[in-house]
């Protein structure tokens, strides 16, 4: 019957027409499979058609065993579930018909209330036309008046800006002529000179300028290189700064990077339930493996995102559109703000103008003082420039009459040298002496040269010649500032580079904050439809009521339906289900069946869709519910982080001009500083390698002249001699003072000098404060001009003024009568529109009460509640009917089966038992009703004799225990095993005697002749007895049967023999 079949297992039936069914299936319940083949359940396969010979007894035994067998024949458990199911199905019908109930009469006050609320806002919709056609009347009365009233405001403001303008020059012209009476009650003297004069003193003066801007042009060029050349060094030292600075952010930010990473991929594994990533830090394989298991989950959302996405690009499109709507109200708006803005401008330009043009009038008014007392002082500088100049030209032929006597006296000293030499030529002591004395004289030289070669340095370092300590001294203090310098110098460039990492850091940050920003509103649009959240959460909830409803809706719809098409079919003579009205003929009830069919087969479908619609919007819902922490994260980053990392960004912007300005100007000064320090260091350099040196040559030579002086005088040389010395000593006396009176001199004349550059100087600034006082005075002349077209032009406006004064008087009177009709048009159109806004007001009022659910939706609410309701009523009445009809059915349906259980037991058990102490036996069973509404049946076996019965179990023999069980089997088998004709018997005769077993034999028979005819009829008999098994052959219904046996090898073996085989 089946077979294994590569792990499959085929089950083959065959039906009466020979068709063939088969199913082959990789998994299957065989227990589900043989109860669905032979039609029977499990309980009655094990129980009745199965029974092992220990438990054949079943029948007899204990109450509460047999309740549980027959109670699993009859399936009552299944039977009580469904009843219990309905029931309480029903009870939580009528719940929900109570709430409804107590909720129509909620709605029912919300319907009247709403339908109150239309009449009112009817009624002051009929007095608002009304306000309104009367104010439509008084507008068409103040029309004309506002006309005429726009006319004469025109002419009153044409009149009342020629008088403010009139007023205006007055008041500029009286004070234009106050300031030219100042001007001339404060000049001490007018030029006199020509135009022709002043343009050429100018010409002069700029020629002077231009030279002057050739050599400053000069200068200007030389320290733009070397400011260009500090520039670039400085930028390279800043860039290594900087780039310091972003390497070690770059790897701060890469240790971060890195910690974040291992942290989020810990996180995305915990939260897509990954294993193997618990242990922090990864792997580099630990991360590849995590990123293809991200990616395969990634390429499963793909499809998913794409729909958003376009979702999203149509959502991009509409915010474009309206952006650009958005963009052209803006550019609008701007254009008419900047038209206005630049009427302002005008207006605050002229006002400036008459502002300036007066304090210009008051300033060139005092500086005509100050240019005759400017001429005044250029002449005094010039005069004194011309004395000091004087002055350096006799000090300069001083210095070269006093060069010439230092000539003559150095021909003089040679002249005295040679005769000295020729007087000591022989004396060795007196030639040893005029060397001495030569070097003595070329020391002296050197040392005066040093001096002068260096003086200029110092004095204009210290500000006079120092020694070597004054000179020490300043160095240590000027180095000491240096240092100084240089520290704050270092300072200011570290708090730059730490400025300029802030400034990266906050950079970097309000990039990931905008990035951050970005995505949640990236990720907040794709799933809502606005930008609104709890606007799209209402819309969800309230499209989730309405999917609620009409999946109630359609739910109660199959109920009523299946109930009416259940009526319809039913009944002889059905009626309508709803108004009970009989149908004429047949046809019509089958079509009105065909159509609730129709509909009935498109419920399932519809209520498909609305549980997918239902799961969706859900879905969306709780989409949206996760959205509210993102959403308070934008919000946030937009009003508080963003702008204050803009904030911080702007300060540091800030904090770094002013620590670039300081560092320039620092580096400026340790460049002046380093540069007087080198210069100090020279001289300073000279004064310790040359000074000492020759200064100690000088006294050697000094002591040797003394010592050979000395040893002259020992030798006592004649009076020539001491002559020519002495001489020669007066020569170098005189030589030596005028030497000093040179370098006096020189001093003298550099002095003077930088005195005649001073006064040049002052000469060019006062020049230059004359040529401005000269262009003030031409633009006085200017202005006085201008005074005088003012004046005219307030004349003639005067003029006008008068004029239009005489036409402005029948005007007034006319314009005030004319503005009291208006004010009291006015007012009434004020008092009506008051009224027509209070209507207004209450017809809002109206329509916002409408526009509530429970008022704008309350007729909808209550006819859906009154459906639910009654459809709910109608769902809880058929609950109830089906559950009687169901209690009614199983007591029919186990009674009807008991009956005919008992009649085949009275019947087998008459024909088979050959006793007289027994008539027959059946089984009894008694209904126990229990408080929860459910049927219990308890079973037993009794005997009857007479009118007399006697429970069977412990008050029988084993053979009628034996005999009493069998025939409960059969009895049973026949009345559930319609379908299955298989019935096995173990050991059937067990405790029988020989004429009960004859007559078991005989019944057998009997069953076996009445079934023959069934093909699906099989009897299993197993048994030792051969005697029984001569009776069955006996009877000609058995042609051969089946023997097991040992072989030699003790293994059972299964041999069919003829019924001959026991005849022999």
């Amino acid at each position: 019957m089946s077979k294994i079949n590569e792990m499959s297992i085929l089950g083959v039936r065959r039906h009466s027409d020979e068709i063939k069914m088969s199913r082959s299936v990789k998994c299957g319940d065989l227990h589900q499979e043989i109860t669905s083949a032979l039609g029977v359940s499990k309980s009655v396969l094990n129980d009745v058609i199965f029974c092992h010979q220990e438990e054949s007894n079943w029948p007899l035994s204990e109450d509460r065993v047999l309740k549980e067998k027959f109670d699993s024949i009859f399936n009552v458990t299944k039977y009580n579930k469904a009843r219990a199911k309905m029931h309480e199905l029903r009870l939580k019908q009528s719940r929900t018909v109570e709430r409804c109930q107590a909720e129509l009469s909620y709605l029912e006050k919300n319907k009247e209330k709403a339908q109150q609320l239309r009449d009112n806002v009817a009624q002051k919709q009929a007095d608002l036309r009304a306000s309104r056609d009367l104010i439509l009347h008084i507008e068409n009365q103040i029309n004309p008046l506002e006309t005429l009233l726009s006319d004469i405001k025109m002419k009153l403001e044409n009149v009342t800006k020629l008088e403010n303008e009139i007023k205006a020059l007055d008041s500029l012209r009286k004070q234009m002529e106050e300031h030219n009476k100042e001007l001339e009650e404060t000049m001490e003297e007018v030029f006199q000179g020509s135009d022709e004069q002043l343009q050429h003193t100018y010409e002069n003066h700029q020629r002077t300028v231009r030279e002057k801007e050739q050599k400053l042009q000069q200068h200007q060029e030389e320290l733009q290189t070397f400011d260009q050349e500090y520039q670039r060094l400085t930028r390279d030292t800043n860039d290594l700064l900087l780039e310091k600075g972003r390497l070690q952010h770059e790897a701060e930010r890469h240790t971060k990077n890195t910690e974040d990473r291992d942290s989020l991929v810990h996180s995305l594994s915990s939260c897509l339930e990954m294993e193997g990533y618990d242990q922090l830090p990864f792997t580099v394989s630990q991360l590849k493996s995590f990123y293809h298991q991200v990616t395969q989950r990634l390429e499963q959302e793909k499809e998913r995102v794409s729909q958003l996405l376009v979702r999203n690009a149509e959502l991009q499109k509409l915010e474009q559109q309206k952006q650009q709507s958005v963009d052209e109200m803006r550019d609008r708006k701007t254009c008419m703000e900047r038209t206005v803005e630049m009427k302002r401008d005008e207006q605050q330009k002229k006002q400036q103008e008459l502002k300036n043009i007066t304090e210009e009038l008051q300033r060139l008014q005092d500086s005509s003082s100050q240019l005759q007392e400017l001429e005044n002082k250029l002449a005094e500088v010039e005069r004194e420039d011309a004395v000091q100049s004087s002055s350096v030209e006799e000090l300069k032929a001083e210095v070269e009459e006093l060069q010439e006597e230092k000539a003559q006296l150095d021909c003089t000293q040679r002249q005295l040298d040679e005769e000295m030499e020729t007087l000591n030529m022989h004396t060795a002591a007196l030639t040893q002496m005029d060397i001495l004395k030569k070097g003595k004289a070329e020391m002296e030289e050197q040392i005066l040269q040093i001096r002068s070669r260096h003086f200029e340095d110092l004095v204009s370092l210290l500000g006079h010649f120092p020694n070597k300590k004054e000179l020490q001294d300043w160095i240590s203090s000027k180095s000491k500032e240096i240092s100084s310098t240089r520290d704050r110098l270092t300072k200011l460039k570290m708090d730059l580079a730490s400025n300029e990492q802030n400034k990266s850091h906050i950079t970097a940050e309000l990039l990931k904050k905008e990035q951050q920003l970005a995505t949640d509103e990236e990720k907040f649009l794709n799933v809502c439809s606005s930008r609104d959240l709890e606007q799209d959460l209402s819309n969800l909830q309230r499209d989730l009521g309405e999917i609620f409803k009409t999946k109630a809706l359609l739910a109660g719809t199959k109920v009523v339906y299946t109930q009416f098409i259940s009526e319809l079919s039913e009944h002889r003579k059905p009626c309508c289900p709803m108004c009970r009205r009989s149908f004429p003929s047949e046809s019509e009830v089958q079509e009105v069946v065909r159509v609730l069919q129709s509909k009935l087969h498109l419920v399932p479908e519809k209520l498909k869709i609305t549980e997918q619609d239902l799961e969706r919007t859900e879905r969306r819902r709780e989409e949206i519910v996760a959205l509210r922490p993102v959403r308070y994260s934008v919000r946030d980053i937009c009003e508080n982080e963003l702008p204050a990392l803009r904030k911080r960004l702007q300060t540091v912007d800030r904090e770094a001009e002013r620590l670039k300005g300081d560092v320039e100007e620092q580096e400026a000064l340790l460049t002046i500083l380093r540069s007087e320090e080198e210069k100090a260091k020279d001289c300073l350099q000279v004064m310790r390698s040359g000074f000492p040196s020759l200064q100690r040559n000088l006294e050697e030579v000094e002591r040797k002249i003394d010592e050979q002086a000395a040893k002259l005088q020992e030798v006592n040389l004649d009076n020539t001699f001491q002559q020519l010395s002495q001489e020669k000593q007066e020569t170098q006396d005189q030589l030596d003072t005028t030497y000093s009176t040179i370098v006096g001199k020189h001093k003298q004349i550099q002095d003077q000098q930088e005195q005649i550059q001073r006064l040049k100087s002052a000469a060019i600034e006062m020049r230059d404060e004359q040529l401005q006082l000269i262009r003030d005075k031409q633009k006085q002349q200017h202005l006085e001009e201008l005074s005088a077209e003012i004046t005219a032009r307030m004349e003639a406006l005067t003029t006008e003024i008068r004029e239009g004064n005489e036409e402005l008087r029948p005007l007034s009177a006319a314009l005030e009568k004319l503005q009291q009709e208006k004010q009291k048009l006015v007012e009434q159109k004020k008092q009506r529109e008051e009224e027509e806004q209070k209507k207004v007001d209450a017809c809002m009022l109206f329509y916002k009460q409408l526009e509530e659910d429970q008022y704008g939706k309350a007729e909808e609410l209550h006819r859906d509640k009154m459906i639910e309701m009654r459809t709910t009523q109608l769902l809880s009445k058929d609950l109830k009917l089906y559950e009687e009809a169901l209690d009614q059915a199983i007591v029919k349906f186990h009674s009807m089966k008991m009956d005919e259980i008992n009649q085949n037991i009275r019947d087998l058990w008459r024909s088979t038992y050959r006793g007289q102490d027994i008539e027959y036996i059946e089984i009894r069973s008694e209904v126990e009703e229990r408080s929860e509404g459910r049927r219990s049946y308890n079973y037993r076996v009794v005997m009857m004799k007479g009118d007399a019965d006697v429970n069977m179990r412990g008050r029988c023999s084993a053979g009628q225990k034996v005999l009493a069980s069998l025939i409960i089997r059969l009895a049973l088998a026949e009345a559930f095993c319609l379908d299955c004709g298989i019935l096995a018997l173990d050991e059937p005769t067990t405790n029988l005697d020989r004429e009960n077993i004859k007559s078991l034999a005989d019944a057998l028979v009997e069953i076996i002749r009445t079934r023959s005819q069934q093909r699906h009829f099989q009897l299993l008999i197993i048994t030792h007895d051969e005697d029984f098994v001569q009776l069955l052959v006996r009877s000609g219904c058995i042609q051969h049967f089946y023997r097991i046996s040992k072989n030699q090898d003790q293994n059972s073996e299964i041999t069919k023999h003829s019924t001959a085989f026991l005849s022999v």
